[in-house]
C-alpha cells in the first residue's frame, strides 16, 4: 500500500510538472468570474490562477475527472454547476475559488484532476458551460447516488439526474 501512494504522489507530481511544461502561463489577461461576462474585481491584468486559459483548462480537467465515463450533456452540467456556484452569494467569485474550495469536488480532493489530462469532450463542454447552456437548471450540487456520500447532500431539492448524477440546489 505504501509503495502504491508513494507512485501515487509521484505521478502527480508529474502530471503537474508536465501541465507546466506544457501549458505555462499565458499572456492573455481575461479573468472570467461569471457567465454574466463580469470581470473579477482584481483589475485588468489578472493573476495566473484568473486567466482564461487556466480557467478553462481547470475547469476541463474537473470535468474529465468527475465525468469521464458520463454522456456529453453530463460534462456540461458540471461545468453548469460550476458556473452557478459563481453566480451564488454562498461560494467564491472566480472558477478557481470554486474548484478548490476544500471538499466541493471530489477529484480535487483526492488529486485525481491532475492525473488525468481532460479529453476534447471536456474543452467542448468547458466552452459550452462558459456560453451559458445550463443543463441543470441550476443546480449548484451534484452526487453519485451509487457512491457513499454525506447524508446532508439528500437535504437539498433534486432538480434532474443527467446520467449517473444527480443535481440539486
Amino acid at each position: 500500500m505504501r509503495r502504491f501512494l508513494t507512485l501515487l504522489v509521484i505521478m502527480a507530481l508529474l502530471a503537474i510538472c508536465v501541465s507546466l511544461l506544457f501549458y505555462p502561463n499565458p499572456i492573455m489577461p481575461v479573468a472570467i468570474s461569471s457567465r454574466n461576462g463580469k470581470v473579477s474585481d482584481q483589475g485588468l491584468i489578472a493573476a495566473p490562477w484568473d486567466s482564461y486559459r487556466y480557467n478553462v483548462d481547470l475547469m476541463a480537467r474537473v470535468i474529465q475527472s468527475e465525468a469521464w465515463a458520463e454522456p456529453y450533456v453530463g460534462k456540461v452540467a458540471i461545468g453548469a454547476v460550476i458556473m452557478n456556484r459563481l453566480e451564488s452569494p454562498n461560494f467564491p467569485k472566480t472558477i478557481p475559488g470554486v474548484i478548490f474550495e476544500p471538499d466541493a469536488f471530489e477529484s480535487v480532493s483526492n488529486g485525481l484532476i491532475w492525473l488525468w489530462y481532460p479529453s476534447a469532450d471536456a474543452y467542448r463542454a468547458t466552452q459550452d458551460a462558459l456560453s451559458g447552456w445550463d443543463p441543470t437548471g441550476g443546480a449548484l450540487y451534484y452526487f453519485n447516488p451509487s457512491k457513499p456520500v454525506s447524508w446532508w447532500i439528500w437535504t437539498r431539492p433534486i432538480i434532474t439526474q443527467i446520467g449517473n448524477h444527480v443535481f440539486s440546489r
